[in-house]
């Protein structure tokens, strides 16, 4: 199973941190060249150091998704590097608290640039390599609050909810050309992301939330997008919800 990904490239935005790292550390131990971008150059190096001691092949790339030309310029870089890029995955997030009264229009914009626009920009930039490899795969990672809004979370609900739609559009687009798209939607998972909340008293509380006993690994949702990778072509993982055992919320 594991000489399907053997060999392949994969571009992994956000890849300094969270689920972003775990995946771009299980595509290399499964014989992947990775490409990890993000803004923090000490995090990158991190990850593609333990990539290296591992016996994978990996290199960073300072980038800002959001940022159309940067998102397009890394994507060009990890192809110059590496030759071809077979699968992306978009891993790079941000939150922030408050609602269409509490939270200023900056914070929402910087929100649904970097989680919605972030997502658009990497697929745009990626999707000439991936037809070049005669198809490929795009993972988005979106969140249970694509699903299930909360006042508290309103941009980063209606960031998440943008990615759920754009990624069953273009899996309607790109079917037909070989190009598997699939969005993930994790539950409470341990990642640093409490850490891009400015609200201190917010961030405390989602921290909380994400490292409590029963909440998911970061290693966890690799795993889930190793197990869509691997899965013969003709079979697409279009939609993937994962959730604590101990979530029994109805939505």
């Amino acid at each position: 199973m594991t000489q399907r990904l053997n060999g392949k490239v994969a571009l992994v935005t956000g890849g300094g941190s969270g689920i972003g790292a775990a995946a771009a550390e299980a595509l290399a131990a499964h014989g992947m060249s990775v490409a990890i971008t993000g803004r923090r150059r000490e995090k990158l190096d991190g990850v593609t150091h333990r990539i290296g001691l591992a016996g994978g092949r990996a290199m960073a790339i300072v980038s800002d998704v959001a940022d159309e030309q940067s998102a397009f310029a890394a994507v060009d870089e990890a192809v110059r590097q590496f030759g071809r890029l077979d699968i992306l995955i978009n891993a790079a997030g941000v939150n922030e608290a408050g609602g269409i009264g509490a939270l200023d229009l900056e914070s929402w914009r910087k929100v649904i640039d970097i989680n919605l626009w972030g997502t658009i920009h990497s697929c745009k930039a990626a999707l000439p390599h991936l037809r070049a490899a005669g198809g490929g795969d795009i993972i988005n990672i979106s969140s249970t609050a694509g699903r299930r809004a909360a006042g508290a979370f309103a941009s980063y609900a209606t960031s998440k909810h943008g990615v759920n739609g754009f990624t069953e559009s273009i899996r309607q687009e790109l079917g037909g050309e070989n190009i598997r798209v699939c969005v993930i939607e994790p539950g409470a998972t341990e990642t640093d992301i409490a850490q891009s909340v400015s609200d201190p008293k917010w961030s405390a509380m989602i921290q909380q939330h994400v490292s409590k006993a029963d909440a998911m690994q970061a290693a966890d949702i690799a795993d889930a997008i190793i197990f869509a990778l691997m899965l013969p072509r003709r079979a697409n993982v279009s939609q993937m919800l994962i959730r604590p055992t101990t979530d029994t919320a109805p939505m």
